[in-house]
């Protein structure tokens, strides 16, 4: 694996390479992220991982700074993927070399969901995925589905303005079904258990609307209860269309999306 530190070097290394994968991530490198690789690699000639934690995509400065990042233990397990071509670790301005403010806006039907909580996120996570892009310029970018928004929104963006496919990956979940994430790296032991209790119980929610009349009416329903039960603070629980996440009242072709707060930490899922 060669460490790319700086974009002079990543053009003279890419430029040539006409087959590569891409897989972007903020680092706190967790077995999801390595079945992203894995996957990059088996689909491409080349595959290139880059951290970066993106100040313009947190619309909470205390967020941004708590954010776990850890770039020695991250090499550590970078290094023991076989295959794996390239680590790029850019500076600040090495993303915003080219300074011109950007001008994407995400539409008014698409601040739902992690949108209409986070403004400006995405608009964030746009601009660093056009940047990104631009310097890479993969064949193929590689993400998960945890972050189903931040997926959807990336690939209509990404392929309509690049001649690049946005992948999406199944979520990684541990053995007692908790999406594995960064964030997760917040908490302590028991801290771990109490979410992964969370993380059952809204995996049983999506059995039981099979059954129900009322989706949504039910979701609202179960909210108010988790809350309660948990102690944790809800910021959104719906029943969502996975082709446009509209609202659907359907259990086919649907997903329900969930956010949340546990002990100030912010948690998002989708099953």
């Amino acid at each position: 694996m060669k460490i790319i530190l700086n974009n002079n070097n990543l053009r003279k290394i890419i430029r040539p390479i006409s087959d590569i994968g891409f897989v972007p991530t903020m680092g706190g490198i967790h077995k999801g992220h390595i079945s992203l690789i894995k996957k990059s690699i088996e689909l491409n000639k080349k595959t290139i991982v880059s951290i970066f934690v993106n100040p313009k995509q947190f619309n909470n400065i205390k967020d941004f700074k708590s954010y776990p990042f850890n770039i020695e233990n991250d090499l550590i397990i970078l290094k023991k993927i076989k295959k794996l071509d390239f680590l790029y670790i850019p500076k600040f301005k090495d993303i915003y070399e080219n300074k011109n403010k950007s001008q994407i806006k995400i539409k008014r039907k698409d601040k739902i969901l992690c949108a209409k909580y986070r403004k400006g996120h995405f608009e964030g996570v746009l601009d660093v995925m056009n940047r990104l892009t631009t310097l890479i310029n993969p064949k193929k970018i590689f993400m998960g589905k945890k972050d189903y928004q931040q997926l959807f929104l990336v690939k209509n963006f990404i392929e309509k303005r690049f001649n690049t496919k946005v992948i999406g990956c199944k979520t990684i979940r541990n053995k007692n079904k908790l999406a594995l994430s960064s964030r997760n790296l917040l908490l302590n032991k028991q801290e771990l258990k109490d979410v992964e209790k969370i993380s059952i119980q809204f995996l049983n929610l999506k059995k039981k609307i099979k059954s129900t009349n009322n989706i949504n009416r039910f979701l609202q329903r179960s909210k108010k209860e988790l809350e309660r039960f948990f102690n944790i603070k809800i910021e959104y629980l719906e029943n969502r269309n996975t082709k446009n996440l509209m609202l659907s009242k359907k259990y086919q072709s649907s997903k329900i999306f969930i956010s949340y707060y546990y002990k100030n930490i912010r948690f998002i899922d989708n099953f």
